[in-house]
């Protein structure tokens, strides 16, 4: 029989032994050592002062009394150094780095996680809460494939409910894509206040863009003669998406129509008069650039147009130029100007 435990090295008592008790309490000195062991520090030479009790990790290359003690345990007891090398399996707390570490025959390593878990919040570099269970603080995220594709998967309860990304800058919301309270794919924008549609598209394949801007404008009333070298504008717009607008009066009467946005735009000027005399309606942009022209001799009834695809800045103003004597007919499906941003 051994005179020391297999595992924490204790020193048995034996039956013949004179002075058991310093037996007795060189097992307890190790006991209060090595149970619930946390190291204070992993270092090559002992401390200039050491507190009653505290164990250090002895590092490579020791020096000074704990000389020949690389990789043991160091403890202070009783004024003196007391030195168990560690087992595998046995576990420390390590102070300096506040990390539980296993000791596994040539290192101590973290414990490692098991395989399979299941946890009711995760946090990665942040805290999660009851609604973002799962929170990530990172430069930057991959998924990667396991030998094929890969798929990220988000899913609903039902269909009034969301299951999208959501875009934030400050943490104020800016973008959205996914199934945002129904079951149409739509990206939306923000400015940070008001949300709106730039795009969705139905289950059947159908897209739409429920805010580029579009719009037709024409003149109410039956019929006009404006004055030849003067402009005139638009009362009505038939149908405005995206933020068409009428603006300053012309000296014909009606009203330039303001340009919403920035970009390119398809634009369809069509005209429908009797003339006097030869004539030219043109499209105007902020009241002298000509853009588009229609002409003609005098005669009955006519109907002319043009169309073309121009750059716009926000602000813009679209009237109508006149040279000779005509009636322009006015009215929905008569003069008109459409324009739609591609």
């Amino acid at each position: 029989m051994s005179d020391t435990t297999a595992n924490l090295n204790m020193p048995f008592i034996l039956p013949s032994q004179a002075q058991k008790h310093v037996t007795h309490n060189e097992a307890l000195l190790r006991l209060d050592a090595l149970v619930h062991l946390t190291v204070v520090a992993e270092q090559a030479e002992p401390p200039v002062s050491a507190v009653e009790g505290s164990c250090y990790l002895v590092a490579g290359s020791p020096a000074g009394l704990w000389t020949g003690k690389q990789g043991c345990i160091a403890a202070w007891q009783d004024g003196a150094w007391s030195f168990s090398r560690p087992k595998v399996g046995w576990r420390v707390w390590f102070i300096s780095s506040a990390r539980l570490k296993v000791f596994t025959g040539s290192s101590w390593q973290d414990i490692p996680l098991p395989q399979e878990a299941s946890f009711d919040r995760l946090g990665v570099g942040a805290a999660p809460d009851n609604t973002n269970r799962f929170v990530l603080s990172s430069p930057a995220s991959l998924f990667n494939h396991a030998g094929n594709g890969h798929q990220v998967k988000v899913n609903k309860a039902s269909a009034s409910d969301t299951a999208s990304l959501l875009f934030q800058s400050n943490w104020t919301g800016h973008a959205e894509m996914g199934l945002a309270g129904n079951n149409e794919f739509s990206i939306k924008v923000s400015d940070g206040a008001n949300w709106k549609t730039a795009l969705a598209l139905t289950g059947a394949g159908h897209v739409s863009r429920p805010n580029q801007p579009t719009a037709r404008a024409y003149r109410t009333g039956t019929s006009f003669s404006p004055t030849p070298g003067q402009q005139s504008g638009f009362t009505t717009l038939a149908f405005n998406q995206g933020g068409f607008a009428l603006g300053a009066t012309a000296a014909n009467s009606g009203n330039a129509l303001t340009i919403p946005a920035s970009g390119l735009y398809l634009v369809a000027l069509n005209i429908v008069l009797q003339a006097s005399s030869a004539h030219e309606v043109t499209l105007l942009l902020n009241g002298s650039q000509i853009l588009l022209s229609v002409s003609g001799p005098s005669g009955d009834m006519q109907t002319r147009s043009a169309s073309g695809v121009f750059f716009f800045f926000a602000g813009n103003a679209l009237t109508l130029g006149h040279s000779g004597t005509v009636q322009i007919q006015t009215g929905s499906g008569k003069t008109e100007l459409s324009l739609a941003m591609l």
